[in-house]
């Protein structure tokens, strides 16, 4: 098989891997003759330490596999795909050759299980080695660690990589028995505090030793797959937090689950991906890790998936009006990023302004607080905006689009919603086979 043969059947089935930004769903609006695609594959984008946006060759070393999960492409019983396994040697030519006319600066290499996952981890390990020791390539490396393969290949792994992942696939033990019946929970964290430790001891060893070699030195992220499980978003957020403070994570991605398998259990294929409960998820990890939310502040019990008309901050802003309003000029920096229409840049900016003048609405529109959403829920000097008029539909209008506020007062509250007929109808989109997905509720209108 030729090599470009080779390269269009594995980054083709690299592309529903998450582990980046990146999206693999198409976009249907787009114009067939227009420029650019978020379906195609072969390059992703992720982001370097100073903020840039580099492009990485994403790609399989290989798509045989001895597993067979129900929700992966490559799984072993599906007969329909081309397989084919990329040599050491091939790999790492082929990245050079694109890095050097400039199409990449990096590399996201995953793999399918081939015979064993000691013998796929050392495939893998052989075409980093090839590519740092052969070619001297300094690029970014991003490898996927292979649940199952022994400790020591792990090591030579993240000696070669900048950073590594391990996918936990499934939001639950149940859900991974159930549809993944190869793999195993311990499996998959097994590997993940094995790098977690390393981490810790490769930056004792760096206090010691400037010139030690680093492992993994851009940390270890995972990714999980949603919508193809029936586990509640709240569920799935006190997992996301649990792993980021046991295993120390970079990243928790989040996948739309795309029907690639007409199973029984499993969507149909007639479902559109779960896009907006994917969105809302990244919008409440990013409150956890830059904003000081707690995943039971987000979501609990009695409200256990996200609102799909209004993002997590604001949501969590309309149901407690006792925490409101703040003093912009006596709060905390923590209280002040609980406030909707102020973020983590604005909040910093008005703890240095106040030191030197007491803060005003227009001084707040001058360092960045979107006033539109935040005049509701702060006070200036003891007194709110000139000229507010405080009303539910008021704040609701403020927190929310016109098509989305007028979609929620077009619904007869209260009553219960499913998640996914309130993603089509913001969509404008078709969507089967809700019957499974978990019933929530939104906060009636007065």
């Amino acid at each position: 098989m030729e090599i470009f043969d080779k390269l269009q059947i594995l980054a083709d089935s690299a592309k529903y891997d998450a582990a980046c930004t990146s999206s693999g769903v198409a976009n249907n609006s787009a114009a067939s003759s227009g420029m650019g695609s978020t379906c195609l594959a072969g390059v992703c984008h992720s982001f370097a330490a100073d903020g840039r946006c580099i492009s990485l060759l994403k790609v399989l070393q290989t798509n045989i596999c001895i597993y067979d999960c129900k929700y992966c492409l490559n799984r072993k019983s599906n007969a329909e795909i081309k397989r084919a396994v990329f040599k050491p040697e091939e790999l790492a030519d082929l990245t050079i050759q694109f890095y050097k006319r400039n199409y990449i600066e990096g590399l996201f290499l995953s793999s399918g299980v081939i015979k064993n996952p000691d013998y796929t981890c050392e495939l893998m390990i052989r075409t980093l080695m090839i590519l740092r020791n052969e070619y001297n390539f300094n690029g970014y490396i991003h490898a996927k660690a292979i649940p199952g393969a022994d400790n020591k290949l792990l090591q030579q792994l993240g000696m070669l990589a900048d950073r590594m992942s391990v996918n936990i696939e499934m939001p639950s033990q149940s859900s991974l028995a159930l549809l993944a019946p190869d793999k195993s929970k311990n499996s998959i964290l097994a590997p993940m505090n094995f790098i977690k430790e390393s981490i810790s001891e490769n930056c004792r060893d760096l206090t010691v030793y400037k010139k030690a070699p680093k492992f993994v030195p851009a940390g270890q992220s995972t990714q999980m797959i949603i919508g193809a499980s029936p586990e509640t978003d709240s569920h799935i957020l006190k997992l996301t937090e649990s792993l980021y403070k046991k295993y120390k994570l970079k990243r928790v991605f989040f996948s739309a689950y795309i029907p690639v398998s007409d199973d029984a259990m499993l969507p149909s294929l007639d479902t559109s991906p779960p896009l907006l409960r994917e969105h809302r998820l990244y919008q409440a990890d990013w409150l956890m890790r830059f904003y000081k939310f707690g995943a039971s502040e987000i979501l609990d019990d009695n409200s256990p998936n996200f609102n799909p008309f209004m993002d997590p901050k604001c949501n969590w802003a309309v149901n407690h009006p006792d925490f409101f309003p703040v003093e912009v000029n006596r709060a905390s920096y923590e209280e002040l990023l609980r406030v909707p229409g102020i973020g983590v840049r604005s909040a910093q900016r008005i703890i240095v302004a106040r030191r030197c003048n007491t803060l005003d609405f227009l001084s707040l529109k001058k360092l960045g607080v979107v006033l539109k959403r935040a005049q509701y829920f702060v006070t200036c000097k003891g007194k709110k905006n000139d000229g507010l008029i405080i009303k539910h539909d008021n704040i609701l209008r403020s927190l929310m689009s016109k098509k989305e506020f007028d979609m929620y007062k077009d619904m007869n509250y209260p009553k219960q919603l499913d998640f996914i007929e309130a993603e089509k109808l913001l969509n404008g989109g078709h969507i089967k086979g809700t019957e499974e997905m978990t019933l929530m509720s939104l906060p009636p209108s007065p």
